[in-house]
């Protein structure tokens, strides 16, 4: 029996237990909590989320995630992406704007994902949307590790890429040329309707999205737009071990 979609905001956090560089990292120790109810606790924050769930592939995650009272949910363990996983748990629970939320972003402000969902919500002819800051700096611009993004007069996604962009024809001097240009770095949310988010994953891998390991390009080289919503917070992503001490500073800081 096909679910009735319901007006609404369905929040999704993918936690998987395997990853390269930091296996078990949902469960990382962040002043006293494991990473992932940071994350819950902040999207909770959210005015707009009428539901949020942990999607997890892993029994440990399970169980945490209930032990602070937190909603989750099994989902297979072959799944590819958090997008992918996302997608999966949207087909359980029929709200038509599915926000798909990092899990290792434990420094995420509820209002992000205000941000995220309004266009979503306001117009339905927007397939997607995602959240940028402006770049100001020079060494933020020159960061190999920060993707950047390309945004047309009304304010959608032209293009991501590693690559820093638009190039720089060498002159003025560079750091002015910065301060004077709108260089913009992605943030690693994404918000979709939900019909369009079960098209997504259905679509594969497109030859932009494998050069530039990017998977919201496939979102745009198949003719689809991605609204960009312009904030100027960045929440700390954590990556490797070593990531958490940088958090918990900035934790004791706030």
């Amino acid at each position: 029996m096909e679910l009735k979609v319901r007006k609404g905001v369905l929040g999704v956090i993918p936690a998987r237990y395997g990853s390269t560089r930091f296996p078990g990292k949902p469960l990382a120790e962040i002043c006293g909590k494991p990473m992932i109810q940071h994350v819950y606790e902040r999207s909770k924050s959210s005015k707009i989320l009428d539901k949020l769930i942990v999607a997890t592939d892993n029994e440990e995650i399970f169980n945490m995630v209930k032990s602070f009272g937190g909603d989750v949910i099994m989902t297979g363990e072959n799944i590819q992406t958090g997008t992918d996983r996302t997608a999966e748990v949207a087909r359980i629970y029929p709200y038509n704007v599915v926000l798909n939320i990092q899990g290792d972003e434990p420094l995420l402000e509820g209002w992000m994902l205000d941000k995220l969902a309004e266009p979503l919500i306001k117009d339905e002819n927007i397939h997607s949307s995602t959240l940028v800051k402006r770049i100001t700096e020079l060494k933020e611009l020159e960061d190999t590790n920060l993707v950047r993004v390309i945004i047309d007069q009304n304010g959608f996604a032209l293009y991501f890429s590693r690559a820093e962009v638009p190039f720089y024809n060498g002159s003025p001097n560079k750091k002015e040329w910065v301060k004077n240009h709108e260089y913009y770095r992605h943030i690693g949310l994404y918000g979709f309707q939900r019909d369009f988010l079960f098209k997504f994953v259905e679509l594969g891998e497109s030859s932009l999205e494998k050069a530039e390991r990017l998977e919201q390009l496939r979102v745009l080289e198949n003719g689809y737009m991605m609204k960009v919503e312009i904030v100027d917070y960045i929440p700390y992503s954590v990556d490797v071990p070593e990531d958490i001490k940088e958090v918990e500073r900035f934790i004791g800081k706030m």
